[in-house]
């Protein structure tokens, strides 16, 4: 039975509006990148009647871009990296076997969601401080500390989403590969692992999303050599100016790794998500 014209006129008028919310703010970013910094501060118009791309230029020798760009791609590969492995055993371990503390664990990962982040700022500084002060171990102000930092918010989602997807694939599996000879790591990586790639997929792209574009934690767990790109754009504004062009312009450079890996992945993404969700 097919819908009445107007229920499709209705949901076309409900997504057209909805693109248009979004790609609004977007064409203001690129027109705003594209102008002359004095077009920018002046008289807003939506067409703009010079175009320009020194703010591309520009936004490397303002502040040092590339080098919170590197610090950046480190902290978050680094973050993706360790999440995706940690929580691939944990997740095998929790949807495999059974353990004494097994529910608790579980219900400990899902319980640190539900905590705004905030609230681990203040822990995780004194931690970071104390540890330097006794062992020698800087962790507050370097790459490291922030890499730990963001596991913190990024490894127990992972955890709980892979044990849901790795409990999806039948036992039955496991078990023929010990009979092929493979030990459990043999069964994780050489069947559970290539059987949950979306959900993998799904997990690292989270991970990475999360630390790329962190402001709060970066901001106080970073000094001037390891500053991240969503802290380092903070300094297009001075106590004279605000290049708004140029922040524009570095918005627009720094969102291309993230938009770019999401839509090379998506596919992965959202069967990963989908799955998981249904488990």
């Amino acid at each position: 039975m097919s819908e009445p014209r107007w229920v499709s006129w209705a949901r076309r008028l409900v997504l057209g509006f909805l693109a248009l919310f979004t790609l609004l703010p977007l064409y203001a970013m690129l027109a705003s990148a594209l102008k002359p910094l004095r077009d920018v501060q002046g008289d807003w118009h939506w067409i703009p009647t010079r175009l320009t791309v020194e703010p591309f230029v520009e936004i490397w020798s303002t502040i040092p871009l590339a080098d919170y760009f590197v610090n950046s791609l480190i902290v978050s590969g680094a973050a993706t990296v360790l999440s995706v492995t940690i929580a691939i055993f944990a997740a095998y371990a929790v949807s495999r076997f059974e353990f004494r503390g097994r529910n608790l664990f579980s219900v400990t990962v899902l319980s640190t969601q539900m905590f705004p982040g905030i609230l681990f700022l203040l822990p995780l500084f004194l931690i970071f401080v104390n540890i330097g002060n006794s062992t020698g171990v800087v962790l507050y102000g370097s790459r490291l500390g922030l890499v730990i930092t963001y596991l913190t918010f990024s490894l127990p989602f992972a955890i709980w989403m892979l044990a849901g997807y790795f409990a999806s694939i039948p036992k039955e599996l496991d078990e023929a590969a010990k009979v092929d000879g493979c030990g459990p790591l043999g069964a994780l990586l050489r069947i559970v692992v290539p059987a949950s790639t979306p959900g993998i997929v799904a997990v690292a792209i989270y991970a990475f999303m999360t630390a790329w574009g962190e402001v709060l934690f970066a901001s106080v767990m970073t000094d001037s050599d390891t500053r991240t790109l969503a802290v380092g754009l903070q300094e297009y504004s001075t106590q004279v100016d605000v290049y708004w062009n140029q922040v524009m312009a570095a918005s627009l450079v720094v969102s291309v790794p993230v938009v770019a890996g999401f839509l090379l992945l998506q596919r992965y993404l959202v069967a990963g998500l989908t799955a998981g969700a249904v488990k």
